[in-house]
């Protein structure tokens, strides 16, 4: 069943287009992996399903429904979450406070909610009364996607998750990512970290100059010769995939 797509999508941020004609999808139980250089449009194409640039062509279906152009209040409402790379959780305040704020569109009793996000993510129960401000790096990630978990969503975005973690926090990040995709969550991912992000995907697109440049399983795309050789550091590889 397919979760969300993007059909075509052309779109930038005021004269700077940005976005020439991307199309991607991702199926339900699915973790898809965007990568490319930097400038591509990769956080850009997530941006689009979340209502934060206009598109002047294509469109963006949650569950076959059209939601282009859909403000991000109303987006969340329709079940899409999303974690942007910074500003993504209220430093002053309490974890608990940080994950009680993401169920704010929630008219019914979250605490049931609550113990599963605690469930999902331990360390973040025994620091509950501690200001979010105060974690990790890895810890404040859980507090933002577990923020965006308060709400059940279909789909969660996650942009550049692991940007700026040590090597320790980067594997912990991929790890809880798996665990919410196991909980019946499909994921769509910007990561600059490709190489462990394909690791454990489904399927990934690359976007170079902000079109479709290859598509492909994880597995397909880390054994691409071409595309070690642009985005993975190179090295002797086998199975091309054709280019999208």
């Amino acid at each position: 069943m397919r979760v969300l797509e993007l059909d075509n999508v052309v779109g930038g941020y005021g004269d700077t287009q940005i976005l020439h004609g991307v199309s991607m999808h991702v199926d339900a139980g699915e973790i898809v992996v965007i990568i490319g250089p930097n400038g591509a449009g990769k956080s850009t194409a997530m941006k689009a399903v979340f209502g934060l640039l206009k598109l002047t062509d294509g469109s963006v279906l949650l569950d076959g429904e059209a939601i282009t152009n859909t403000p991000p209040e109303k987006v969340v409402r329709h079940g899409v979450c999303y974690v942007p790379q910074t500003g993504n959780i209220f430093p002053s305040l309490t974890v608990e406070e940080n994950l009680e704020m993401g169920a704010y569109v929630r008219v019914d009793d979250f605490k049931p909610r609550l113990k599963e996000i605690y469930e999902m993510f331990p360390p973040l129960l025994e620091k509950r009364q501690q200001a979010a401000g105060t974690l990790s790096g890895g810890q404040r990630q859980m507090v933002a996607m577990g923020k965006a978990l308060m709400l059940e969503p279909k789909i969660l975005l996650l942009d550049e998750p692991t940007a700026g973690l040590s090597p320790k926090f980067r594997g912990e990040i991929f790890e809880t990512v798996k665990k919410i995709n196991r909980a019946g969550t499909p994921i769509l991912m910007v990561e600059q970290n490709a190489k462990q992000a394909l690791g454990i995907a489904n399927r990934g697109y690359v976007l170079v100059d902000g079109k479709n440049r290859f598509e492909g399983t994880g597995k397909e795309l880390l054994n691409d010769p071409e595309v070690a050789e642009m985005f993975l550091g190179g090295g002797k590889q086998s199975h091309k995939t054709g280019k999208a």
